[in-house]
């Protein structure tokens, strides 16, 4: 049995442990209040906004819409959209198998590249064998330090500008979509081509639209806004998705941490309970031994 020294000390750190995972928990929960309250208001307007834009793409022709040309696929970027940091649980993790997923199956044998969004799959992929693009728009991984639709519109004009330039023919972003607090759902949507929205018979959706003041204005300010808005939704709920993950991880932490402490303090309980008995067997020897003198 371990001596009384040695499991004091296991309980005492343990117990500091417990201190800095449940700190932990608490952060997270309050962050995750703000991202909560931000995904869920963005979450109808960006579902709104794509759905017009899927309608309206269905009404115009390729030389209208140059991000909706369905062209042969030889060229994907790949947005993975991780955290900075860890102790959230298979948060990053399941980002990052399923990016070596699409590259090993549905994207096999295409030119593939990952942009990176969080430290940590850019550190998973910038000694793969996979094109690497850390150029993209600079640090990426300092995005959630300051989450803005202002900087997110710069790496969304980025993709714009190189799908419109024939440089790539797909861009897909992988993103864990928020659910709840214990709940992520990991999730690749296709940003690049816009996907027109098809009719119940299959064709088109050609809705009849009256456009004011001009169709090639509202094509020029809408879809570029809708697509901007569509990638900054993904990071938000990548943002509220990491809150979660690491408070229900550190919350399980916290509890294991609990369980270890009390059995340790069992084992420590009886422990001392023995030393005291031999103790007192020592003392009963001891004085057996000089009534025998």
């Amino acid at each position: 049995m371990a001596n009384l020294k040695e499991i004091k000390n296991r309980i005492t750190s343990i117990s500091s442990t417990m201190q800095i995972t449940s700190a932990m928990k608490m952060v997270s929960a309050s962050k995750l209040k703000r991202s909560q309250d931000a995904i869920t208001q963005m979450r109808p307007y960006s579902e709104k906004l794509q759905e017009i834009l899927g309608n309206l793409s269905a009404t115009l022709d390729l030389s209208e819409n140059a991000y909706a040309d369905q062209r042969e696929v030889k060229t994907v970027y790949i947005v993975g959209v991780t955290s900075n940091r860890g102790l959230c649980g298979g948060f990053n993790n399941n980002i990052i198998k399923k990016a070596k997923a699409l590259i090993a199956g549905e994207y096999a044998g295409k030119d593939v590249k990952v942009i990176s969004v969080g430290k940590k799959i850019n550190d998973a992929f910038k000694r793969s064998e996979v094109n690497y693009r850390p150029d993209a728009i600079g640090a990426a991984e300092d995005m959630f330090n300051d989450l803005t639709f202002e900087r997110c519109s710069d790496l969304a004009q980025f993709l714009m500008d190189e799908f419109a330039a024939g440089k790539v023919d797909k861009v897909v972003v992988i993103y864990n979509k928020f659910k709840n607090a214990a709940v992520q759902i990991v999730t690749d949507e296709q940003l690049l081509p816009i996907e027109v929205t098809k009719s119940e018979e299959g064709g088109s959706s050609t809705g009849d639209y009256i456009f004011e003041p001009s169709k090639q204005e509202i094509v020029e300010e809408l879809i570029p806004k809708s697509l901007k808005t569509q990638l900054y939704k993904s990071l938000l709920d990548s943002s509220a998705s990491e809150h979660g993950a690491r408070m229900t991880a550190m919350h399980k932490a916290t509890d294991n941490a609990g369980e270890m402490k009390r059995d340790l303090t069992l084992l420590y309980n009886k422990a001392r309970q023995a030393a005291i008995t031999n103790e007192i067997l020592e003392i009963v020897g001891g004085a057996e031994a000089l009534k025998g003198k």
